[in-house]
């Protein structure tokens, strides 16, 4: 099983790389070409938001990504250090309330094993992909 780490700050700038890296690795894994852009825009989305959720939290430290190579999975961790006492957006701050709900509601659309829990340490957004039969072969 090898696995592939990313930590960036808590900057819209990094989101880019991560969604490169993670295409790159899923296609290295063999996630199916018909469904990377899929892969792309669910990292996309789930490190978007925990950038917001530090930012508007105020957390100074990393954004995990971890992509894992399973044995019949493509499994992919993204993780913020934005606590349960994170502060949502709220239309008086210029910010939209329902700007987490929607983003959580796209990676539902994209991603049929998804799996978003939170805690006083922060949240976790599981997400995985089949790896096609033609890369286990090799």
């Amino acid at each position: 099983m090898a696995t592939v780490e990313l930590r960036f700050s808590a900057l819209p700038e990094h989101v880019r790389t991560a969604r490169l890296v993670a295409a790159a690795v899923a296609r290295r894994a063999g996630v199916d070409e018909s469904v990377l852009d899929e892969v792309r825009l669910a990292v996309g989305e789930a490190c978007s938001r925990a950038v917001g959720l530090h930012r508007r939290g105020g957390v100074t430290g990393a954004v995990r990504v971890a992509l894992v190579d399973q044995e019949k999975r493509f499994l992919i961790e993204v993780e913020d250090e934005a606590g349960l006492d994170t502060v949502p957006a709220t239309a008086a701050d210029g910010g939209d309330p329902d700007e987490d709900t929607l983003g959580l509601a796209v990676l539902t659309g994209l991603v049929e094993d998804l799996e978003v829990t939170s805690g006083a340490g922060g949240g976790l957004i599981r997400m995985s992909w089949p790896v096609s039969a033609d890369a286990l072969a090799v």
